[in-house]
């Protein structure tokens, strides 16, 4: 079992062993494991060495649309690192610039929102993720689904002729589904 599935494993089962008012908490346990999915997913990105201004700075999560999702992945975070570097998350409103992200997780927003922050993104080398259904179609590279009230996620990863972002294939291999962008 990769350290993807085992991480998340546990935060599937912590999140199902902890009593909880159902309604409510289901929302919670969903950003719990998304949050945890948001660090991981580090693990298996490349990004070009332009990406860091130095080789102690930061791996920098931005997330706009979900501020308890960023609550909840700045505890995880906290005192661990991504390939060696320390990770940082920022609360993102709109308008908010997202010049030094290597991470971008956009919450539920309007679908003309939505494109027009992975338009400012196109091009970046920043990881960008969401969890509306028209994500992967409006330019997203890792999607959030529910399926079975789990968490999954699905990858559009970038052109293997980028010199932006390179996904590990090990990534790949536990998606859902894997979807090659047009364009």
């Amino acid at each position: 079992m990769t350290k993807l599935a085992c991480a998340c494993a546990f935060v599937i089962a912590a999140g199902i062993l902890s009593p909880r008012p159902a309604q409510a908490d289901a929302q919670a346990d969903e950003y719990r494991v998304k949050a945890a999915f948001l660090y991981k997913f580090g693990g298996y990105v490349e990004w070009p060495d332009r990406s860091f201004a130095r080789a102690d700075s930061p791996v920098v999560i931005g997330v706009i649309g979900a501020d308890t999702l960023a609550d909840e992945l700045a505890q995880i975070v906290s005192g661990r690192n991504v390939n060696g570097r320390p990770v940082l998350v920022r609360k993102l409103r709109a308008g908010d610039p997202i010049a030094g992200l290597h991470v971008l997780f956009i919450g539920r927003v309007d679908r003309g929102r939505l494109a027009e922050i992975l338009a400012a993104a196109k091009g970046q080398p920043l990881l960008t993720v969401t969890e509306s259904e028209e994500g992967l179609e409006l330019g997203s590279m890792i999607n959030f689904v529910v399926v079975d009230n789990k968490v999954r996620f699905d990858v559009a990863p970038p052109p293997s002729e980028s010199d932006n972002l390179k996904i590990s294939a090990r990534l790949l291999g536990v998606a859902r589904k894997v979807v090659a962008k047009s364009s």
